[in-house]
């Protein structure tokens, strides 16, 4: 665990923001802008202390894949975080807008892996030989950062904005899949919001999988057998409030959708 006194109080500062519900200001403030590798040990602090406290990493998510959320966020590249077994919300289930943090929605493909990916110099090969199936997903994010005045660094920080998960229940093989032209189309209340192809997550979610696949091996955490993949947003991710329902369908892998209570 880092002994940099500035992670240590950016990891306190989105503990706290976490703990009391209340919005903090950025984490550049004190680890900077652009250093990588202090922002992802704030995360590895607070997942620590996660693992501690009996919660369970039941996989990854891949954020900031979508040149839309790029330029909504004023970021240029892709970012990782962790997804946890408490945080998931049952598909046409429901979830209270009070535990989440400025809550926004993001549709994507979800995958589930059957095989280890520890190799180095992974290639699109080896992602795809090692995905079991794959399923629609809504991903729930939250910023604990006031405003979503975020950078880089203070994305990752934040666990890269991750807050709960939601997967369909139509699983499928790839083969059955046009993983780059599949169509995302989600609504909310019934109006549509968001819209694109899974060529909008890095090309590919396969290129988003590679991507994160390689990150993990380099710090030394490859992604396993059973992980779940959030691969990344394939459209603009879009507010939340209370009484809104968000459904989503992506071509091939059928229809997922959340409810948001007070």
């Amino acid at each position: 665990m880092s002994n940099d006194s500035n992670v240590i109080a950016a990891a306190k500062r989105l503990r706290e923001a976490s703990i009391s519900g209340q919005v903090c200001a950025p984490i550049r403030e004190l680890i900077g802008s652009a250093d990588l590798g202090k922002a992802y040990a704030v995360q590895e602090i607070n997942s620590r202390l996660r693992v501690e406290e009996g919660a369970r990493p039941v996989g990854s998510k891949i954020g900031l894949t979508s040149p839309a959320v790029q330029h909504q966020l004023g970021v240029n590249q892709p970012d990782f975080g962790l997804l946890w077994n408490d945080t998931e919300v049952v598909n046409g289930g429901e979830i209270s807008v009070r535990k989440i943090l400025q809550p926004r929605a993001e549709a994507e493909v979800a995958f589930v892996l059957a095989k280890d990916l520890t190799a180095k110099r992974l290639t699109s090969v080896d992602i795809i030989s090692a995905i079991d199936y794959a399923l629609a997903s809504i991903e729930i994010v939250g910023s604990r950062i006031k405003d979503w005045d975020i950078q880089i660094t203070d994305t990752i920080a934040d666990n890269a904005s991750a807050s709960h998960w939601v997967v369909g229940h139509r699983p499928a093989k790839l083969s059955a899949l046009d993983l780059i032209n599949c169509k995302m189309r989600m609504t909310k209340n019934d109006e549509v919001v968001s819209q694109g192809y899974g060529k909008n997550c890095l090309g590919s979610p396969i290129n988003a999988t590679l991507w994160l696949a390689r990150q993990m091996v380099s710090i030394g955490k490859p992604l396993r057998a059973g992980d779940l993949i959030l691969s990344g947003a394939l459209g603009p991710m879009v507010s939340v409030k209370a009484g809104d329902r968000f459904s989503a369908t992506i071509e091939g892998l059928g229809e997922v959708s959340v409810r948001f209570g007070e």
